[in-house]
């Protein structure tokens, strides 16, 4: 069963195929994946390794967690599934600001 590794802290400068490249010694990969920004196109300074084998991937989480790449120390775990999040509220489009005539009270004098 493949097993997947979080890989934290990379620079900005680590590619899908530098972090499969780093990985690979310890095993097969299934896919390595550095996380992008949709607005900037820049790395989030994280990503996903999915190795098959469960004690290549312990491996890979013992030698790597700590190490340096790319000039960064590395920290690596097995990832832990997404939880259920509420979804995120859009404050350029009103939200709950406030915004015009907020709290106040309506005058019966106008």
């Amino acid at each position: 069963m493949a097993k997947k590794l979080y890989v934290g802290n990379l620079s900005y400068g680590t590619t899908d195929a530098t972090l499969k490249e780093a990985f690979a010694q310890f095993g097969d990969i299934v896919s390595a994946t550095v996380i992008m920004d949709k607005m900037t196109g820049r790395s989030k300074g994280f990503g996903f390794v999915e190795m098959t084998n469960d004690d290549e991937a312990q491996q890979a989480i013992d030698t790597m967690n700590g190490k340096e790449l790319d000039g960064r120390t590395l920290t690596v775990n097995e990832a832990r599934p997404m939880t259920e999040r509420p979804p995120r509220r859009d404050f350029n489009r009103g939200g709950d600001r406030g915004g015009f005539g907020g709290n106040r009270e309506r005058r019966s004098s106008w």
